[in-house]
Protein backbone atom coordinates (compact mmCIF):
# COMPACT_ATOMS: atom_id res chain seq x y z
CA UNK A 1 0.00 0.00 0.00
CA UNK A 2 1.00 3.35 -1.07
CA UNK A 3 2.38 5.70 1.42
CA UNK A 4 2.07 8.76 -0.25
CA UNK A 5 -1.02 11.31 0.76
CA UNK A 6 -2.68 14.39 -0.63
CA UNK A 7 -3.45 16.85 1.45
CA UNK A 8 -4.33 20.68 1.49
CA UNK A 9 -0.87 22.26 1.84
CA UNK A 10 -2.38 24.25 4.97
CA UNK A 11 -2.44 21.12 6.54
CA UNK A 12 1.45 20.85 6.62
CA UNK A 13 2.50 19.98 10.47
CA UNK A 14 6.34 20.00 11.58
CA UNK A 15 7.29 16.39 11.21
CA UNK A 16 5.94 15.79 8.31
CA UNK A 17 7.63 14.43 5.05
CA UNK A 18 6.73 16.59 2.44
CA UNK A 19 6.97 14.41 -1.11
CA UNK A 20 6.08 17.29 -3.22
CA UNK A 21 3.92 19.91 -4.02
CA UNK A 22 1.00 19.10 -6.25
CA UNK A 23 2.40 22.26 -8.66
CA UNK A 24 5.12 23.42 -11.33
CA UNK A 25 8.39 23.53 -10.37
CA UNK A 26 8.71 27.08 -10.53
CA UNK A 27 6.24 27.30 -8.51
CA UNK A 28 7.98 25.06 -5.63
CA UNK A 29 9.21 27.55 -2.69
CA UNK A 30 11.92 25.39 -2.21
CA UNK A 31 14.67 24.18 -4.01
CA UNK A 32 14.02 20.35 -3.64
CA UNK A 33 11.51 18.04 -2.87
CA UNK A 34 11.82 14.59 -0.74
CA UNK A 35 12.55 15.94 3.01
CA UNK A 36 11.15 16.44 6.49
CA UNK A 37 9.28 19.57 7.54
CA UNK A 38 11.71 20.31 11.33
CA UNK A 39 11.96 24.00 10.38
CA UNK A 40 9.43 26.56 11.29
CA UNK A 41 10.64 28.66 8.33
CA UNK A 42 10.11 25.62 6.01
CA UNK A 43 6.61 25.42 7.23
CA UNK A 44 5.58 29.13 6.92
CA UNK A 45 7.25 29.38 3.44
CA UNK A 46 5.28 25.93 2.35
CA UNK A 47 1.89 27.72 3.89
CA UNK A 48 2.52 31.55 2.04
CA UNK A 49 3.70 29.61 -1.13
CA UNK A 50 -0.02 29.98 -2.35
CA UNK A 51 -0.17 26.50 -3.65
CA UNK A 52 -3.15 24.70 -2.53
CA UNK A 53 -2.26 21.23 -2.51
CA UNK A 54 0.86 18.65 -2.20
CA UNK A 55 1.95 15.20 -1.44
CA UNK A 56 3.45 13.57 1.92
CA UNK A 57 4.78 10.09 2.81
CA UNK A 58 3.35 8.95 6.02
CA UNK A 59 5.93 6.41 6.25
CA UNK A 60 8.85 9.11 6.41
CA UNK A 61 6.83 11.39 8.62
CA UNK A 62 3.53 12.54 10.74
CA UNK A 63 0.51 11.77 8.85
CA UNK A 64 -2.48 13.96 9.60
CA UNK A 65 -4.83 13.07 12.42
CA UNK A 66 -7.99 11.67 11.90
CA UNK A 67 -9.68 13.47 14.10
CA UNK A 68 -8.84 15.92 16.95
CA UNK A 69 -5.99 13.90 18.73
CA UNK A 70 -6.78 15.06 22.34
CA UNK A 71 -9.92 13.21 23.74
CA UNK A 72 -13.01 12.22 21.86
CA UNK A 73 -15.10 15.18 23.00
CA UNK A 74 -15.66 15.80 19.42
CA UNK A 75 -18.33 12.88 19.29
CA UNK A 76 -19.81 14.15 22.75
CA UNK A 77 -20.47 17.17 21.14
CA UNK A 78 -22.47 15.86 18.47
CA UNK A 79 -24.35 13.62 21.50
CA UNK A 80 -22.41 10.26 21.29
CA UNK A 81 -21.69 8.43 23.94
CA UNK A 82 -22.63 11.18 26.55
CA UNK A 83 -23.47 9.04 29.40
CA UNK A 84 -19.95 7.93 29.33
CA UNK A 85 -18.10 11.10 29.67
CA UNK A 86 -17.06 13.27 33.07
CA UNK A 87 -19.21 16.31 33.94
CA UNK A 88 -16.20 18.45 33.69
CA UNK A 89 -15.75 17.30 30.33
CA UNK A 90 -19.68 17.85 29.10
CA UNK A 91 -19.80 21.70 30.50
CA UNK A 92 -16.59 22.05 28.99
CA UNK A 93 -18.52 20.82 25.87
CA UNK A 94 -21.53 22.81 25.93
CA UNK A 95 -19.38 25.81 27.07
CA UNK A 96 -17.30 25.45 24.28
CA UNK A 97 -20.18 25.02 21.72
CA UNK A 98 -22.27 28.28 23.27
CA UNK A 99 -19.03 30.40 22.79
CA UNK A 100 -18.00 32.77 20.42
CA UNK A 101 -14.50 34.39 21.39
CA UNK A 102 -13.33 37.20 19.24
CA UNK A 103 -9.93 37.64 18.52
CA UNK A 104 -8.14 40.66 19.96
CA UNK A 105 -4.49 41.96 19.67
CA UNK A 106 -1.94 41.48 22.45
CA UNK A 107 -2.20 44.93 23.89
CA UNK A 108 -5.71 44.90 24.38
CA UNK A 109 -5.96 41.49 25.49
CA UNK A 110 -3.39 42.71 28.06
CA UNK A 111 -5.83 44.19 30.65
CA UNK A 112 -8.15 41.30 30.66
CA UNK A 113 -5.32 38.93 30.70
CA UNK A 114 -3.98 40.38 34.20
CA UNK A 115 -7.96 40.45 35.54
CA UNK A 116 -8.11 37.00 34.70
CA UNK A 117 -4.89 35.91 36.20
CA UNK A 118 -5.97 38.15 39.37
CA UNK A 119 -9.21 35.88 39.62
CA UNK A 120 -7.43 32.95 39.11
CA UNK A 121 -4.61 33.34 41.82
CA UNK A 122 -7.34 33.87 44.56
CA UNK A 123 -9.77 30.83 42.92
CA UNK A 124 -6.85 28.40 42.86
CA UNK A 125 -5.33 29.17 46.43
CA UNK A 126 -8.75 28.69 47.63
CA UNK A 127 -8.90 25.38 46.04
CA UNK A 128 -5.03 24.21 47.18
CA UNK A 129 -6.48 25.01 50.77
CA UNK A 130 -9.60 23.01 50.38
CA UNK A 131 -7.69 20.32 49.56
CA UNK A 132 -4.98 21.06 52.50
CA UNK A 133 -7.91 20.38 54.79
CA UNK A 134 -8.77 17.33 53.56
CA UNK A 135 -11.67 18.10 51.39
CA UNK A 136 -11.83 16.10 47.95
CA UNK A 137 -11.11 18.24 44.71
CA UNK A 138 -14.21 18.62 42.49
CA UNK A 139 -12.66 18.93 39.27
CA UNK A 140 -16.04 19.99 37.70
CA UNK A 141 -16.22 23.55 39.72
CA UNK A 142 -13.10 24.44 38.19
CA UNK A 143 -14.60 24.10 34.78
CA UNK A 144 -15.95 27.98 34.82
CA UNK A 145 -12.17 29.14 36.20
CA UNK A 146 -10.75 27.20 32.73
CA UNK A 147 -13.31 29.11 30.63
CA UNK A 148 -12.40 32.13 31.69
CA UNK A 149 -8.61 31.57 31.05
CA UNK A 150 -9.16 29.62 27.63
CA UNK A 151 -11.28 32.52 26.04
CA UNK A 152 -8.26 34.88 27.21
CA UNK A 153 -5.74 32.68 24.70
CA UNK A 154 -8.89 31.99 22.53
CA UNK A 155 -8.21 35.77 22.25
CA UNK A 156 -4.85 36.46 22.09
CA UNK A 157 -2.57 32.82 23.37
CA UNK A 158 0.22 35.66 24.47
CA UNK A 159 -0.81 37.95 26.96
CA UNK A 160 -2.31 35.73 29.37
CA UNK A 161 1.03 32.87 28.82
CA UNK A 162 3.37 36.20 29.01
CA UNK A 163 1.57 37.20 32.47
CA UNK A 164 1.06 34.04 34.59
CA UNK A 165 4.90 33.73 34.06
CA UNK A 166 5.52 36.82 36.17
CA UNK A 167 4.62 34.86 39.08
CA UNK A 168 6.24 35.80 42.53
CA UNK A 169 8.08 33.33 44.00
CA UNK A 170 5.49 32.85 46.68
CA UNK A 171 2.91 32.66 44.42
CA UNK A 172 4.56 29.86 42.52
CA UNK A 173 2.28 27.55 43.51
CA UNK A 174 -0.60 28.68 42.38
CA UNK A 175 0.20 30.32 39.49
CA UNK A 176 2.08 27.70 38.21
CA UNK A 177 -1.12 25.80 37.90
CA UNK A 178 -2.62 28.88 36.04
CA UNK A 179 0.38 29.34 33.93
CA UNK A 180 0.59 25.70 32.66
CA UNK A 181 -3.41 25.71 32.29
CA UNK A 182 -3.66 28.02 29.76
CA UNK A 183 -0.14 27.02 27.91
CA UNK A 184 -2.02 23.50 27.45
CA UNK A 185 -4.94 25.45 25.79
CA UNK A 186 -2.83 26.82 23.39
CA UNK A 187 -0.50 23.86 22.50
CA UNK A 188 -4.21 21.90 22.18
CA UNK A 189 -5.20 24.72 19.30
CA UNK A 190 -2.12 24.29 17.75
CA UNK A 191 -2.28 20.27 17.69
CA UNK A 192 -5.79 20.83 16.34
CA UNK A 193 -8.43 19.96 18.74
CA UNK A 194 -11.57 21.41 19.02
CA UNK A 195 -12.28 23.79 21.44
CA UNK A 196 -13.90 21.51 23.91
CA UNK A 197 -10.79 19.10 24.05
CA UNK A 198 -8.99 22.72 24.50
CA UNK A 199 -10.85 23.37 27.24
CA UNK A 200 -10.29 19.62 28.84
CA UNK A 201 -6.37 20.16 28.35
CA UNK A 202 -6.91 23.30 30.17
CA UNK A 203 -8.13 21.29 33.51
CA UNK A 204 -5.83 19.08 33.01
CA UNK A 205 -3.17 21.68 32.92
CA UNK A 206 -4.67 23.83 35.67
CA UNK A 207 -5.26 20.47 38.21
CA UNK A 208 -1.86 18.39 37.60
CA UNK A 209 0.62 19.50 40.47
CA UNK A 210 -2.60 19.58 42.98
CA UNK A 211 -0.74 16.77 44.80
CA UNK A 212 2.43 19.26 45.54
CA UNK A 213 -0.32 20.15 48.25
CA UNK A 214 0.90 17.33 50.46
CA UNK A 215 4.24 17.39 49.93
CA UNK A 216 6.33 20.08 52.59
CA UNK A 217 7.08 23.46 52.00
CA UNK A 218 10.52 23.57 53.62
CA UNK A 219 11.12 20.31 50.79
CA UNK A 220 9.54 22.17 48.02
CA UNK A 221 11.23 25.24 48.71
CA UNK A 222 14.63 24.26 49.75
CA UNK A 223 17.39 26.27 48.32
CA UNK A 224 20.22 23.28 48.68
CA UNK A 225 20.45 20.14 46.88
CA UNK A 226 17.24 17.84 47.82
CA UNK A 227 18.22 14.56 49.91
CA UNK A 228 17.43 10.90 48.29
CA UNK A 229 15.14 10.69 50.94
CA UNK A 230 13.84 14.49 50.08
CA UNK A 231 13.57 13.63 45.93
CA UNK A 232 11.59 10.88 46.51
CA UNK A 233 9.01 12.68 48.39
CA UNK A 234 8.75 15.35 45.95
CA UNK A 235 8.48 12.59 43.19
CA UNK A 236 5.39 11.06 44.99
CA UNK A 237 3.67 14.53 44.20
CA UNK A 238 1.92 12.83 40.77
CA UNK A 239 0.30 9.99 42.50
CA UNK A 240 -0.59 11.56 45.68
CA UNK A 241 -2.48 14.51 43.22
CA UNK A 242 -3.96 11.18 41.22
CA UNK A 243 -5.29 9.87 44.48
CA UNK A 244 -6.88 13.16 45.86
CA UNK A 245 -8.59 13.58 42.25
CA UNK A 246 -10.08 9.95 42.14
CA UNK A 247 -11.09 10.43 45.68
CA UNK A 248 -13.21 13.60 44.58
CA UNK A 249 -15.11 11.39 41.85
CA UNK A 250 -15.64 14.36 39.35
CA UNK A 251 -11.97 13.92 37.04
CA UNK A 252 -12.17 12.35 33.93
CA UNK A 253 -9.83 9.69 32.58
CA UNK A 254 -7.53 12.55 30.72
CA UNK A 255 -7.40 14.93 33.44
CA UNK A 256 -6.19 11.69 36.24
CA UNK A 257 -3.61 10.39 33.55
CA UNK A 258 -1.98 14.06 32.96
CA UNK A 259 -2.14 14.03 37.07
CA UNK A 260 -0.24 11.09 37.08
CA UNK A 261 2.35 11.01 34.36
CA UNK A 262 3.01 14.96 33.40
CA UNK A 263 6.99 13.74 34.66
CA UNK A 264 7.39 10.88 32.14
CA UNK A 265 10.06 11.24 29.60
CA UNK A 266 9.33 10.15 26.49
CA UNK A 267 12.95 7.74 26.41
CA UNK A 268 11.35 6.52 29.58
CA UNK A 269 13.65 7.64 32.53
CA UNK A 270 10.64 9.74 33.92
CA UNK A 271 8.73 8.83 36.21
CA UNK A 272 6.19 7.27 38.45
CA UNK A 273 5.92 4.65 35.68
CA UNK A 274 9.37 5.03 33.78
CA UNK A 275 6.61 4.79 30.06
CA UNK A 276 8.38 6.07 26.95
CA UNK A 277 7.29 7.09 23.69
CA UNK A 278 3.43 6.93 23.07
CA UNK A 279 3.02 4.58 26.02
CA UNK A 280 2.51 7.85 27.04
CA UNK A 281 -1.07 9.59 26.16
CA UNK A 282 -0.49 12.72 24.09
CA UNK A 283 -2.00 14.81 27.07
CA UNK A 284 0.48 14.01 29.50
CA UNK A 285 3.15 14.44 26.83
CA UNK A 286 1.91 18.07 26.61
CA UNK A 287 1.80 18.37 29.99
CA UNK A 288 5.30 17.59 30.45
CA UNK A 289 6.72 20.16 27.98
CA UNK A 290 4.09 22.65 29.83
CA UNK A 291 4.88 21.94 33.22
CA UNK A 292 9.07 22.47 32.51
CA UNK A 293 8.71 25.05 30.20
CA UNK A 294 6.68 27.72 33.08
CA UNK A 295 8.96 25.65 36.00
CA UNK A 296 12.41 27.19 34.38
CA UNK A 297 10.83 30.18 33.55
CA UNK A 298 9.60 31.50 36.99
CA UNK A 299 11.12 32.37 40.12
CA UNK A 300 11.43 30.16 42.43
CA UNK A 301 12.02 30.68 46.53
CA UNK A 302 15.65 29.25 45.44
CA UNK A 303 16.34 30.50 42.22
CA UNK A 304 15.60 32.76 39.33
CA UNK A 305 13.90 32.01 36.49
CA UNK A 306 15.70 32.20 33.51
CA UNK A 307 15.12 33.68 29.97
CA UNK A 308 12.27 32.39 27.97
CA UNK A 309 14.16 32.41 24.80
CA UNK A 310 17.00 30.71 26.62
CA UNK A 311 14.36 27.85 28.08
CA UNK A 312 13.10 27.26 24.78
CA UNK A 313 17.00 26.39 23.35
CA UNK A 314 17.55 24.27 26.71
CA UNK A 315 14.71 22.12 26.19
CA UNK A 316 15.40 21.37 22.61
CA UNK A 317 18.91 20.35 23.31
CA UNK A 318 17.55 17.67 26.37
CA UNK A 319 17.16 14.85 23.86
CA UNK A 320 14.58 12.10 25.24
CA UNK A 321 13.00 14.45 27.26
CA UNK A 322 10.21 15.48 25.33
CA UNK A 323 8.38 14.53 22.42
CA UNK A 324 10.15 16.39 19.52
CA UNK A 325 6.75 16.91 17.84
CA UNK A 326 4.77 18.10 20.68
CA UNK A 327 7.85 20.38 21.58
CA UNK A 328 7.85 22.00 17.90
CA UNK A 329 4.30 22.19 18.30
CA UNK A 330 4.99 24.19 21.75
CA UNK A 331 7.71 26.18 19.82
CA UNK A 332 5.15 27.37 17.30
CA UNK A 333 2.56 28.67 20.13
CA UNK A 334 4.73 30.52 22.10
CA UNK A 335 7.91 31.55 19.24
CA UNK A 336 11.89 31.48 19.53
CA UNK A 337 11.78 34.04 21.08
CA UNK A 338 8.93 34.07 23.63
CA UNK A 339 7.11 37.69 24.90
CA UNK A 340 9.85 38.82 27.80
CA UNK A 341 12.89 37.19 26.07
CA UNK A 342 16.15 40.10 26.29
CA UNK A 343 17.64 39.92 22.75
CA UNK A 344 20.96 41.35 20.95
CA UNK A 345 19.97 43.62 17.97
CA UNK A 346 22.53 43.37 14.80
CA UNK A 347 22.53 47.30 15.48
CA UNK A 348 23.93 46.89 18.22
CA UNK A 349 21.23 47.79 20.80
CA UNK A 350 19.16 45.49 23.22
CA UNK A 351 15.80 44.81 23.09
CA UNK A 352 12.45 42.97 24.83
CA UNK A 353 10.52 41.10 22.92
CA UNK A 354 6.79 42.08 23.89
CA UNK A 355 4.83 40.62 20.96
CA UNK A 356 4.64 37.53 18.67
CA UNK A 357 4.35 38.03 14.78
CA UNK A 358 1.62 35.65 13.54
CA UNK A 359 4.10 34.69 11.11
CA UNK A 360 7.49 35.70 11.26
CA UNK A 361 8.57 33.50 13.88
CA UNK A 362 12.54 35.28 14.21
CA UNK A 363 10.53 38.98 13.56
CA UNK A 364 8.72 39.59 16.72
CA UNK A 365 7.67 43.11 17.67
CA UNK A 366 10.44 44.21 20.20
CA UNK A 367 11.10 47.10 22.63
CA UNK A 368 14.94 48.79 22.34
CA UNK A 369 16.20 50.47 25.15
CA UNK A 370 19.67 49.99 25.43
CA UNK A 371 23.16 50.69 23.45
CA UNK A 372 25.66 48.32 24.21
CA UNK A 373 28.75 50.11 22.18
CA UNK A 374 28.21 53.19 24.22
CA UNK A 375 26.43 51.35 27.40
CA UNK A 376 24.17 54.31 27.26
CA UNK A 377 19.73 54.06 28.23
CA UNK A 378 18.18 54.61 25.37
CA UNK A 379 14.12 56.20 25.06
CA UNK A 380 12.41 52.76 24.62
CA UNK A 381 11.45 52.51 20.91
CA UNK A 382 8.69 50.09 19.72
CA UNK A 383 10.12 48.36 16.50
CA UNK A 384 8.31 45.66 14.32
CA UNK A 385 10.69 43.37 12.58
CA UNK A 386 8.71 42.16 10.63
CA UNK A 387 7.57 45.40 8.73
CA UNK A 388 9.13 45.28 5.02
CA UNK A 389 10.94 48.54 5.90
CA UNK A 390 12.76 47.73 9.11
CA UNK A 391 16.47 46.67 8.57
CA UNK A 392 17.45 45.81 12.08
CA UNK A 393 17.12 42.08 13.44
CA UNK A 394 17.81 40.08 16.14
CA UNK A 395 21.16 38.93 16.21
CA UNK A 396 20.75 36.19 19.42
CA UNK A 397 20.11 35.62 23.01
CA UNK A 398 21.58 38.26 25.56
CA UNK A 399 22.20 36.87 29.23
CA UNK A 400 19.81 38.42 31.88
CA UNK A 401 22.54 38.12 34.33
CA UNK A 402 23.66 42.11 34.86
CA UNK A 403 19.88 43.04 34.51
CA UNK A 404 16.84 43.99 36.26
CA UNK A 405 14.41 41.19 36.08
CA UNK A 406 11.87 43.22 36.68
CA UNK A 407 12.69 46.60 34.81
CA UNK A 408 12.58 44.06 31.79
CA UNK A 409 9.53 43.11 32.31
CA UNK A 410 7.91 46.32 32.70
CA UNK A 411 9.19 47.35 29.30
CA UNK A 412 6.49 44.95 28.24
CA UNK A 413 4.14 44.15 30.54
CA UNK A 414 3.73 48.05 32.34
CA UNK A 415 3.02 47.30 36.04
CA UNK A 416 0.31 44.56 35.59
CA UNK A 417 1.81 41.88 37.89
Amino acid sequence: MSSLKKISVKELRLGMFLHRFDAAWIDNPFWRNGFLLSATRDLRKAHGSGIARCWIDTARGMDVPAEPPCTPTSAACAGQADDARSDEARNACAAGAASAVEPASFTQELERAATVCGAAREATVLMFGEARLGNAIDAGQCVPLVNEIADSVMRNPGALISLARLKTSDDYTYMHSVAVCALMIALARELQCDEAACRVAGLAGLLHDIGKISIPLDILNKPGKLSDAEFDTVKSHPERGHALLVKGGAASAEVLDVCLHHHERFDGSGYPDRLAGEQISLLARMGAVCDVYDAITSNRPYKAGWDPAESISRMISWKGHFDPKVLSAFIQVIGIYPTGSLVRMRSGRLAVVIEQHRTHFTKPVVKVFHCLQKQVALTPQTIDLALPAERDAIAGREPRGNWDAAALDALWAGDRK
